[in-house]
């Protein structure tokens, strides 16, 4: 059966699950370049820091991949979770805000290796427009962005503004026709319903990470 056979007969997927798809297709890339031919879930688990039962349970969802006593087959695995999450295809990306996560986003061969390649690059401030990147972008205006994003079909719109021009970023991407949207900053933008919003607040990472390291180090101290 087709992934898309798959996906169009399975009830609503979790988004913690589609999470996990992609923490899965890790180390699958690393078996598969080893040369592993097979894992089993519970060493699939192990990789990913979850049981195994919510690897078969998260699989599930897409119909049957392993082979009872042996295991689950790398290299499918990997192709099926790739065309379910469409990482097997090329995604043509933007950014606006250039200062150094930009920067640092644009130049990352990681993303590229994975699909997912930038196409332009802008900024609000003139002085930065003109300005050619390492990576080969030149830093363009946002008064050009709707022009730019329909000549190179945009799929996905990355902000790393100020807080402040965020909620302008997004209404930007937006009226020039991308529908999803990857947020960098803490603002809580708004988009329409027609559109797809993910937010990576690395504030909120990092203040979870802290109340977590507290009790750590509180409960230690009681001892």
């Amino acid at each position: 059966m087709a992934v898309s056979e798959i996906m169009s007969e399975s009830p609503k997927v979790p988004k913690p699950t589609i999470e996990r798809l992609a923490i899965y297709s890790r180390p699958l890339e690393d078996l598969l370049e080893a040369g592993s031919p097979v894992v089993s879930s519970e060493r699939l688990a192990i990789l990913c820091g979850v049981n195994p039962a919510q690897v078969r349970k998260d699989l599930a969802y897409f119909g049957e991949f392993g082979i009872r006593g042996l295991g689950y087959e790398v290299k499918e695995l990997l192709k099926a979770i790739r065309a379910i999450l469409a990482t097997d295809r090329r995604w043509s990306l933007c950014i606006l805000g250039m200062g150094n996560l930009g920067r640092a986003l644009v130049e990352n061969e990681n993303f590229k290796r994975r699909g997912y390649i930038f196409v332009a690059a802008f900024d609000a401030d003139n002085r930065k427009v003109g300005e050619r990147l390492a990576c080969g972008l030149t830093i363009e205006p946002v008064a050009g962005i709707k022009d730019i994003v329909s000549k190179l079909h945009v799929d996905i719109g990355v902000i790393t503004t100020s807080q402040k021009g965020a909620q302008r970023a997004a209404d930007l991407l937006i009226d020039a026709g991308v529908r999803s949207v990857l947020n960098f900053t803490p603002a809580q933008v708004r988009i329409s319903s027609s559109c797809f919003l993910e937010n990576e607040d690395i504030g909120l990472k990092l203040e979870n990470l802290a109340y977590h390291l507290t009790r750590i180090r509180g409960a230690r101290a009681t001892k």
